[in-house]
């Protein structure tokens, strides 16, 4: 038989005869690498895959089946943000009528066990999913030697080669580490999802997802809490009005900040570790945690070799499709740096898989994508920011928000409010942005983004019955604009 298969942009008939080990084989199990395994093995396709073995922490020699996402990075996040939200959560309770006692105590040791049991579950999922889909599986280190061949460097550094119609690279991304004096002494979120004791001091230095997360775990859990960021406001990039309560929610519940603050140096002491900013401040911590951003996982890869072309930060240079600059290897997720979230590494591996072996040309599709920041409260996106659409707009653009305190806070006492926007264009009045800062936030803006996602006006919004009471009614109750901004240009 013959199989179908994109190349160099059409669709022609390749057969059997061509004597590859494999029609594919994917270089990283992340989530992007097994979807796109699985998938493509669906199709008919002979799929090879390799991977570090497991560890919690991550180097150039340990990973796991799962990748960033499953073993170090959003879902044990997420166990230990369920975990810092019990303490705030106790402490509403009281006005509830609920007699709890003035010394509630946690135990650090026993949720980072069962956080550790939920991941290396996850990682035997994984490894059964690629199974049941007749994918095969080689545990190491894998790299390109050739346009059409991998070399995979077994634990006892036995070298296999295998060769492949296709390549595929998702490698993902690992944490980036400042080069200041001592940075020795600081440690990224893949320790800080793994420490041994919980930390009485920390000093964050970050500004975007992982800093205020972890600052919001932390404080959650009893410690005292410095984040350091260089912008006047935590989360570049996010609606500045979001950013803004975001702030106030941290400084709400504790978390100091420090902002326009760097980090010059960290020096170990008896009494733990001395940090210094760049305004000459000194401030003592159990754990200094570097949240800077990440970096393709590229380095070790073998890529200038083959002629794969890099951008200067390490990411492989992709097509629409996917598709490197070497026809017959193709990238996606975090190590193509165009998007860096798992749900879009997973959109990515199924358009991959279409395009090379459904016989239907796919591209990924990275408009309207919603995300959330797991910072407590949560912070929830979809489509255009208020600054990216009067950026961007041929047309005026039409504000509505709506900020109030959430009906459990009123007999908690808690202080915080609720924000909820929609960008609208006012030329179409299709509603073209939405962000949402309060609980439930996240599982709110899934369903907003599917109604942005299908092209849903604001008369369509304004004429949706709400849910009683909820906060989400308020997305079809906001009837008058809170400003209107001309396009710019005109008057």
């Amino acid at each position: 038989m013959s199989r179908k298969m994109l190349i160099d942009g059409d669709v022609s008939n390749v057969s059997d005869e061509d004597q590859y080990d494999f029609d594919l084989f994917v270089i990283g199990a992340g989530s992007g690498g097994v979807r796109a395994s699985r998938f493509s093995a669906q199709y008919g396709a002979k799929v090879g895959i390799c991977e570090l073995p497991f560890h919690p922490v991550s180097s150039e020699t340990v990973g796991g089946v799962g990748g960033t996402c499953v073993i170090r990075g959003c879902v044990p996040k997420k166990i230990l943000v369920y975990g810092a939200g019990f303490g705030p959560e106790i402490q509403d309770a009281r006005e509830y009528g609920w007699q709890v006692n003035e010394n509630v105590d946690f135990d650090w040791k026993r949720l980072l066990h069962k956080k550790t049991e939920e991941i290396v579950r996850l990682n035997g999922v994984y490894k059964r999913l690629l199974s049941n889909a007749g994918v095969k599986l080689f545990e190491g280190e894998g790299r390109i030697v050739g346009p059409n061949e991998v070399e995979v460097i077994q634990l006892d550094g036995t070298k296999l080669s295998y060769s492949a119609k296709h390549i595929l690279i998702s490698t993902g991304s690992r944490a980036h580490r400042p080069d200041i004096p001592g940075h020795e002494l600081a440690i990224t979120s893949d320790e800080a999802l793994s420490l041994e004791e919980l930390p009485k001091r920390v000093v964050i230095l970050g500004g975007g997802y992982i800093a205020v997360e972890f600052a919001s775990i932390w404080r959650g859990m009893g410690s005292t809490v410095n984040l350091c960021f260089r912008k006047e406001l935590p989360l570049r990039g996010f609606d500045d009005e979001m950013r803004a309560l975001v702030a106030r929610n941290l400084e709400g519940r504790g978390i100091i900040l420090h902002p326009q603050t760097n980090l010059t140096k960290l020096v170990k002491t008896e009494d733990g570790i001395k940090v210094t900013t760049d305004h000459g401040e000194e401030l003592m911590a159990d754990v200094v945690l570097f949240a800077t951003g990440r970096v393709p996982n590229t380095k070790r890869l073998n890529l200038q070799a083959v002629g794969v072309e890099v951008d200067k930060i390490g990411a492989v240079k992709v097509d629409e499709y996917s598709r490197t600059s070497v026809p017959s290897i193709w990238a996606i997720g975090d190590v193509t740096n165009r998007m860096n979230l798992t749900p879009v590494a997973l959109m990515e591996g199924s358009m991959f898989a279409k395009t090379v072996f459904g016989n239907e040309p796919s591209k990924p599709d990275h408009s309207n994508v919603p995300c959330a920041v797991f910072c407590i409260p949560p912070l929830s996106v979809v489509g255009l920011s208020e600054e990216q659409a009067i950026e961007h707009a041929t047309g005026d653009v039409l504000v509505f928000t709506s900020t109030f305190k959430p009906m459990k806070n009123t007999i908690s006492g808690r202080q915080e409010k609720t924000l909820m926007k929609l960008i609208v264009d006012a030329d179409t009045d299709k509603v073209i942005g939405a962000s949402m800062c309060g609980p439930d936030a996240p599982e709110i803006m899934q369903g907003i983004a599917i109604a942005i996602k299908c092209g849903a006006t604001k008369a369509q919004f304004d004429n949706t019955v709400g849910i009683h009471p909820s906060a989400a009614e308020e997305f079809v109750t906001m009837r008058s604009a809170t400003r209107r901004i001309a396009a710019a240009g005109k008057p």
